[in-house]
């Protein structure tokens, strides 16, 4: 192998440590409730993406593949704590629920909020890479029309909003690790 094949194996074996690493602690910082691990994962992400962005040439189809599921796992998992602490900077003096929505009157509203997040994140990072685009249109109605009848309180509207929007954000952000590498 010359210097140059072997420089080219070692650049991307050591690209692959930055999304595994951020995989994992995303995962560690899903299961607990550590700020700094949070902050870490958001670091790591912003840290892998700019790694991404400045190498010269794109990646091995394993490299891409490797990527692509740890973006999947980052996207996923990663994106619980993000929005959690996004709620958390916004919401106010709202009463959590059991089920993990607000109180609002005698009710709990938007009930399930950390499984659909998962589940709209798991869609969206997979329509990213699959480069298909129009299926965030179709993710987006059916949560729109899911939870369109407990909209009427601001405080539900703005968690729902906040909620949606980080949770978007953070999935492209991951999908754009896999896209970056394969330019």
């Amino acid at each position: 192998m010359s210097l140059s094949g072997f420089l080219f194996t070692l650049g991307w074996f050591l690209f692959l440590l930055c999304p595994i690493a951020t995989a994992v602690v995303a995962v560690v910082a899903w299961r607990t409730t550590a700020r700094v691990l949070t902050v870490l994962t958001v670091s790591l992400t912003v840290v892998t993406l700019l790694v991404a962005a400045i190498l010269p040439e794109v990646a091995p189809p394993v490299v891409s593949a490797i990527t692509a599921v740890a973006a999947v796992v980052i996207a996923v998992a990663g994106g619980s704590p993000v929005v959690r602490l996004l709620l958390d900077r916004t919401t106010f003096d709202e009463q959590e629920g059991l089920h993990g929505g607000i109180v609002v009157g005698e009710r709990e509203l938007l009930r399930g909020g950390e499984v659909v997040g998962l589940l709209e994140r798991l869609a969206v990072v997979g329509a990213i890479i699959a480069g298909f685009p129009e299926a965030l249109a179709v993710i987006i109605a059916i949560k729109g029309v899911g939870r369109f009848t407990e909209l009427d309180d601001g405080a539900v509207r703005e968690r729902f909003i906040v909620g949606t929007l980080g949770s978007w954000i953070w999935a492209a952000a991951a999908a754009g690790l896999v896209l970056l590498t394969s330019v």
